[in-house]
Parts: structure tokens; C-alpha cells; sequence
């Protein structure tokens, strides 16, 4: 797959990125302050808020552990409506005719 994610993977990241700029904004801080609190560079902070993927997960995790939105990040994958139809579908009991004599 190489580090170039589909078009509408890269789409879902930049409203990532747009949303924690937002949240920042809102805060009224800084990139650099950001940075600061998040241990990591201007520049790093910037490449999250412009949605590149490649800046790992932990990082996106201390930025938003730095705007005190490390919860969010339980967020993600919680409504997973097609793995519990999937499981759902795997528990069903077959129903079996009665045994005649």
C-alpha cells in the first residue's frame, strides 16, 4: 500500500487535522505553544492540522493530550455497526427439524 493513503482515507484526515485546529483556536493558543506541551515541533503540529498521515498516532496523540482531548481517541472505531451484525450473524442458533419416530 506504500504511505499514500486512498483519496477518501486522505479526505478523513484533513477533517481530522481541521478539527483539532478548531479546538485549538477555540483554546486560543498557539502552534508553538502546542508544540510545547506536546514535546514536538511547530512544524509537527502544522503537518497535524493540514491532516498528513504521516505523523504517527502518537503524536496526534499528545497534541490532543495537550488541548485535553485525549479521550477522544476512545472514540474511534466505538460504533462499529458492521462487526456487530457480522458477530450477531455468527451467534444465531440453527434451527434443526424434530427428530420423528
Amino acid at each position: 500500500m506504500g504511505t499514500k493513503l486512498p483519496r477518501k482515507l486522505e479526505g478523513k484526515m484533513q477533517i481530522v487535522g481541521e478539527q483539532i485546529k478548531l479546538a485549538r483556536l477555540r483554546r486560543n493558543l498557539s502552534v508553538a505553544q502546542v508544540a510545547e506541551r506536546a514535546t514536538c515541533s511547530p512544524l509537527t503540529v502544522a503537518r497535524i492540522e493540514k491532516g498528513a498521515s504521516t505523523v504517527s498516532i502518537g503524536i496526534y496523540l499528545r497534541v490532543l493530550y495537550a488541548l485535553q482531548l485525549e479521550d477522544d481517541i476512545l472514540l474511534l472505531a466505538q460504533q462499529d455497526v458492521l462487526g456487530r451484525q457480522l458477530q450477531d450473524l455468527a451467534l444465531t442458533n440453527r434451527q434443526r427439524a424434530s427428530k420423528k419416530l
